[in-house]
């Protein structure tokens, strides 16, 4: 089982390719819609990193992947053009669980 990582910044993955996460450029939805098709369709991707831009290009579909399908898991990622804040851990938390810590 291995990662896969879809991103519109070339440093992102060359990155993650260091850490040994192969991954692909995409900067428009349809690209993003063909390269989650091709992660879905692999059994030996386990978890796709997706950055949080290209989920807003097609969430519909990232959604409805994430609902119906076991494997792999869609995780979202930050990315150069969305800033964070420090409590952003416990924003996840808060979000996902609705418990405020």
């Amino acid at each position: 089982m291995r990662f896969f990582l879809i991103s519109d910044n070339i440093d992102t993955i060359v990155g993650m390719r260091l850490a040994g996460i192969d991954g692909t450029l995409a900067h428009e939805g349809h690209e993003v819609e063909k390269a989650l098709e091709k992660a879905v369709t692999d059994k030996e991707i386990a978890v796709v990193l997706i950055t949080e831009r290209l989920v807003g290009l097609c969430f519909e579909l990232v959604d409805k992947l994430k609902l119906h399908k076991r494997q792999p898991l869609i995780i979202e990622i930050p990315d150069r053009h969305h800033n964070r804040t420090k409590d952003s851990i416990s924003s996840y938390v808060r979000d996902a669980i609705g418990l405020k810590i």
